[in-house]
């Protein structure tokens, strides 16, 4: 398998920084969470996505991390999917056929409203800069998905928090970049796969190693991957692949034998 990342373009030249940072991380806890703090300075939290753990456990989760360890999570996902959508079933929700049609898509529902209030709250009790928003394949820009998104993100409360919407249909790249700055949201994107349209104020990528995830990424991509990072400055790398550990460390190795700062 052979993946050539793109480079962004923006306005015709490439984003470059002179002083680069780097950050590298693991999608979930891969090891004992004493074990990965001594490895990674940055995680993306899965579980959020499936449901949502107590406060108090969040709270413990910021308590016991390192001083400088960041935090980011996904949404929950009655937000962004539908309940026909096997990820219901593997969380163990359990939502009525008669009510399917409150949740998912963004909807202007109280129930979406809801689970983003409570994602928020999780988000804050981890101090999380980054919540990331991923949708379906199925979620695509049809009238009815647009006005969601627009009603969705212009509606909540956001605080401090950057918004990361990783849309994976059939979206194109102009649309993609227009909503971005619209509703002044990061898009997430696995680089070699497609190119982010809007990084500002920080670059998120999302490394999915193929549809069934079982990549493992050679040191020619991932000495691809830092060149683009050393490009667009500052970036936060997430490996969600079956080996992204062992990717992970490699691509952190990869950046200091090229005297990137890397945390």
């Amino acid at each position: 398998m052979r993946i050539i990342i793109k480079r962004l373009i923006v306005e015709g030249r490439l984003a470059t920084k002179s002083n680069p940072m780097i950050r590298v991380g693991c999608c979930g806890f891969q090891k004992a969470q004493r074990v990965y703090y001594d490895h990674f300075r940055l995680i993306e939290i899965q579980q959020t996505f499936y449901r949502l753990p107590l406060l108090k456990t969040a709270h413990r989760w910021r308590e016991e991390a390192p001083e400088g360890f960041i935090f980011t999570m996904k949404a929950l996902q009655t937000i962004t999917h539908e309940p026909y959508q096997p990820t219901y079933r593997r969380s163990g929700l359990d939502i009525p056929a008669s009510e399917w049609k409150n949740y998912g898509s963004f909807r202007p529902t109280d129930q979406v409203q809801q689970a983003w209030e409570d994602s928020r709250a999780i988000a804050e009790a981890l101090q999380a800069p980054i919540v990331v928003f991923q949708c379906p394949p199925q979620f695509t820009p049809t009238t009815g998905n647009l006005a969601n998104l627009r009603v969705f993100f212009r509606r909540i409360e956001r605080g401090k928090l950057t918004f990361a919407w990783e849309p994976r249909g059939e979206w194109p790249n102009e649309l993609v970049k227009s909503l971005c700055e619209e509703l002044n949201l990061i898009h997430c994107v696995d680089p070699f796969v497609g190119v982010s349209m809007r990084g500002d104020p920080v670059f998120y990528y999302r490394m999915h190693g193929g549809a069934d995830y079982s990549y493992q990424f050679s040191d020619a991509d991932l000495a691809q991957l830092a060149t683009l990072c050393l490009e667009q400055g500052n970036v936060y790398c997430l490996f969600n692949n079956v080996t992204m550990w062992d990717d992970a460390l490699r691509f952190k190795e990869v950046l200091t034998e090229q005297k990137i700062e890397v945390e």
